[in-house]
């Protein structure tokens, strides 16, 4: 009897073991007592859907202005195509961190998802030279995710092609003229397919996916956001637009070539200063078109007794916003005349990177689901 008692006693103390070492693996128990529903249902509400819907609205306006200098091919008109690629573009800064939902599965890498086929930059000129003379060219295909989206108008708006004088030469006098003006069409149609794709699933079924979704492992829609607002963070904000240009990631060797906008030459500042807007938005709730704080990030970590590491991140912001304004209107021209200050700039950047993605990330209990290899 007392045999088979310890026996029962045993399976029981192994089942309660396993058990409880499958919630741990799985963490997939939303238990600390945090509203995620409220949280989620703030960001996507008033950040995320009203961001994506700002975009689609200014690549409709691009659309115009693009309709406008194809009918009618004068500098004016090609200046105004240009204004228009610069207020789609100072939205998308407030998107690119949201590849999840439909975004994840309209193509491109595996690693940016959406982004492939918006802001891979620097373009490649070669491949979009060889595509407008020769008409041949697959925008779903990876071979072209460097020779579309914003950076492939900011070639064919602002810089010059072989053999041309000025930009709009491409369009007027070129021997591809022709395909220069249909590569400008179907680039303008292909953000516009993509980005309507993703807005058609937000506003019909993936919202309120994406608010239910409250699980705590790492397909919950809290982890995804927290996951892509740290990517965000450190690739496309801090690597891409201040590291890689820098030569911080290259030995030293400095790549002025490598900035966003490369070819406008003076909007890299306004860009960037735009994406840490974004950033700062996720981060403490605030709606994109009301900046009215709701709950997020910052509440989360306030709830769960961070607020000094809430104040902490949000001056830290504050220092990198002061770090930006005092580089150059090009990032281009900064690297290339004090890249001893720009290097500083991605330092104080840099000092965010463990308040993030360590700090934060304890306190959440977020599982990081991306790797990189910045040295970091």
């Amino acid at each position: 009897m007392f045999k088979k008692s310890l026996i029962i006693i045993v399976i029981i103390l192994a089942v309660i073991s396993c058990s409880s070492s499958d919630d741990s693996n799985n963490n997939n128990s939303n238990d600390d007592g945090f509203n995620r529903t409220e949280l989620l249902a703030n960001v996507a509400d008033n950040i995320i859907l009203p961001a994506f819907q700002d975009l689609e609205s200014k690549l409709t306006s691009l659309n115009l202005a693009k309709e406008t200098f194809i009918n009618d091919k004068t500098s004016t008109n090609l200046d105004a195509l240009s204004t228009a690629w610069l207020e789609a573009y100072k939205v998308w800064q407030h998107v690119q961190m949201f590849n999840i939902g439909e975004a994840e599965n309209v193509g491109g890498s595996e690693e940016r998802g959406f982004v492939s086929f918006f802001n891979i930059y620097p373009v490649t000129v070669a491949t979009l030279e060889n595509g407008a003379a020769n008409g041949t060219y697959d925008f779903n295909n990876e071979d072209y995710f460097a020779v579309q989206g914003f950076p492939a108008l900011d070639f064919l708006i602002h810089g010059i092609a072989t053999g041309d004088t000025l930009p709009i030469d491409k369009f007027t006098s070129n021997s591809s003229f022709d395909g220069y003006t249909a590569y400008l069409t179907d680039v303008v149609s292909q953000m516009i397919t993509k980005n309507t794709t993703i807005v058609n699933s937000w506003e019909s079924t993936y919202r309120n996916t994406f608010i239910a979704n409250t699980d705590s492992g790492l397909n919950g829609s809290f982890n995804k956001l927290a996951n892509d607002f740290i990517f965000f963070y450190e690739k496309g904000f801090r690597a891409e637009k201040f590291g890689i240009p820098a030569g911080v990631f290259s030995s030293g060797a400095t790549l002025p070539e490598k900035v966003e906008a490369y070819y406008k030459r003076d909007v890299s500042r306004i860009l960037a200063l735009e994406a840490l807007t974004a950033i700062e938005d996720v981060f403490n709730g605030a709606g994109y078109t009301n900046n009215i704080d709701g709950t997020s990030i910052d509440t989360y970590l306030q709830f769960l007794d961070r607020a000094d590491l809430v104040t902490d991140i949000n001056n830290q912001f504050a220092a990198i916003r002061n770090a930006i304004n005092g580089l150059d209107a090009s990032f281009s021209q900064q690297v290339i005349d004090n890249n001893t200050q720009m290097n500083a700039a991605y330092d104080i950047l840099q000092a965010a990177v463990p308040k993030l993605k360590v700090d934060m990330v304890q306190t959440l209990n977020v599982s990081i689901d991306f790797t990189d290899s910045d040295g970091d």
